[in-house]
């Protein structure tokens, strides 16, 4: 009698086990070659895309090609240097050309510079609280225009204009 109920008992107990994964929200394993295969078949988007939002650093620049082209022309003097700093993607609905950093106690016009790519932009400067040593934030069109990663961190110079 015990040789029928057991294995009744375990046939009975698993019988869900196969939607036990979406029951816990555990995600199934994707066989290796699923992953490798859609990797190659996809083709190489030319748009920068920005976290998970699915949105492209193209749809999310609304400087004008007027504002950009400005912005990127010769300083017609040279500023004064205020050092360098570490730089990463401020908010990127935030507009306009600027540079958020505490290398500045005042908003005020001036220049980064991308050493790696010789690239430089015209941009607000707006004070950040902390210690000159700290990072700053800077926004989307700028980083672009100035070559920069907009995921990775890039060390650029600073200078104020004027």
């Amino acid at each position: 009698m015990t040789r029928i109920i057991i294995p009744l008992f375990i046939v009975a107990a698993s019988a869900g086990c196969s939607n036990l994964a979406d029951r816990f929200g555990i995600e199934r394993a994707q066989p290796e070659t699923a992953s490798v295969s859609a990797e190659v078949a996809a083709p190489a988007s030319t748009a920068t895309p920005i976290a998970a939002s699915g949105s492209s650093a193209e749809a999310l620049d609304t400087t004008t090609a007027a504002e950009r082209e400005a912005a990127t022309r010769a300083p017609t003097s040279a500023g004064s240097a205020l050092g360098t700093t570490v730089v990463s993607l401020g908010s990127a609905a935030e507009p306009g050309l600027w540079l958020k950093t505490p290398l500045v106690k005042s908003e005020q016009p001036g220049r980064v510079t991308n050493p790696a790519t010789g690239k430089s932009a015209a941009v607000t400067l707006i004070p950040l609280e902390g210690p000159s040593t700290a990072g700053s934030r800077m926004s989307l069109p700028a980083l672009r225009l100035i070559g920069a990663s907009l995921t990775d961190l890039t060390t650029v110079e600073v200078s104020a204009e004027g």
